[in-house]
């Protein structure tokens, strides 16, 4: 908005800006209404601060109700096929999970050719200890259906206002997350990961559980109402996936609407496979190395894998990577080689230290 503009003038292009949206015909209304209002405040002689208060939040609504997809959504990727081709790029092992997550995937890609609401599949919850692929696995949910990805993070949580938004009435109110989540997706089917439900702080939990109980219901989900959007928006073609690393800290009514999934730990031959053909290759680029600059023989990984004990996922296993590819890429920049071959005899140099 070019707020050299009259204000006049500049209301007139809010006006444009609210019909150019192709928001619900009774929202669009409602919006014309509170301009209308501001107008004739402007013609009463309202103070000249009131009045620039008042626009600026009429302003600052229009703008993020314009930006909410009321109507867009992204065509899906009904093949069974490949979403197998997904998870097993992205995931070695995890072959029972992978079952359960193409079932689910069938039974969705059956409503949806048959026109019915996909929403009514059970919605996943991956429980497990940290590392163990739950995020990741919400990602290749997405990218085998051919939709939009988006994740809120609940750990530390303690307002359900952060997660439904706050009223207008509000100073600096803005949406909650879901809805924001929902604008920067510009979808209204994409899949919203919901990780770590069970690391919300005790004081907000019972109201965060019970927005959540509305979010995963389908029977409540089709008008969810932001307190600041304050207009129902129709969640149930959002593809739902929630992560845990335990349930002990879940609502029971909410725990009723999920199908708890377990994710097994790895095991170090695992976690050599996971290291050597996905880990290296991508931390390596990420570092901003070639495969010429860092190879690692393979008779180093198991070394590599438990350099400071045991670790059930592969989060250590992904620092410690990530730590032998800035060692060597410092050690490149200063000139001192220009490429590495991890071997046993010369691995210590590169392993943490603590």
């Amino acid at each position: 908005m070019d707020v050299s503009l009259p204000l006049e003038t500049q209301i007139e292009k809010l006006v444009e800006k609210a019909k150019e949206a192709q928001l619900p015909q009774d929202l669009l209304e409602k919006i014309e209404e509170e301009i209308n209002l501001l107008k004739a405040s402007l013609k009463g002689g309202s103070s000249s601060s009131g009045s620039f208060m008042e626009f600026e939040s009429i302003v600052n609504y229009i703008n993020w109700v314009t930006s909410v997809p009321f109507n867009k959504e992204t065509k899906d990727i009904l093949d069974l096929e490949l979403a197998k081709k997904v998870l097993d790029k992205n995931h070695h092992g995890l072959s029972n999970v992978k079952n359960v997550i193409l079932e689910y995937l069938s039974s969705i890609i059956l409503n949806v050719r048959s026109g019915g609401n996909n929403a009514r599949a059970p919605i996943l919850c991956l429980v497990g200890l940290v590392g163990t692929g739950k995020t990741t696995l919400g990602y290749s949910i997405a990218e085998s259906m051919g939709r939009n990805f988006e994740r809120i993070p609940f750990g530390g949580m303690g307002d359900a206002s952060d997660l439904r938004g706050k009223s207008r009435a509000v100073s600096d109110a803005t949406p909650g997350i879901l809805i924001k989540s929902i604008i920067h997706a510009q979808s209204k089917n994409c899949v919203i990961l919901l990780d770590e439900l069970d690391r919300v702080t005790e004081e907000g939990k019972k109201d965060i559980m019970g927005v959540l109980v509305e979010l995963l219901d389908p029977e409540q989900n089709k008008s969810y109402v932001d307190h600041y959007i304050d207009y129902p928006f129709d969640l149930s073609k959002i593809l739902f996936v929630a992560t845990a690393n335990n349930t002990t800290g879940i609502a029971t009514a909410v725990l009723d609407r999920l199908q708890l999934i377990q994710m097994p730990s790895y095991t170090d031959e695992e976690k050599i496979v996971i290291a050597r053909n996905y880990l290296l290759t991508k931390i390596r680029s990420e570092a901003g190395l070639s495969e010429s600059q860092l190879s690692i023989n393979e008779d180093v990984w198991p070394g590599i894998i438990r350099p400071l004990g045991y670790d059930s996922g592969i989060r250590s296993l992904q620092r410690t990577i990530e730590g032998i590819c800035r060692k060597v890429a410092r050690m490149i920049v200063e000139g001192k080689i220009q490429s590495v071959n991890v071997t046993t005899q010369n691995v210590k140099e590169f392993l943490p230290t603590e």
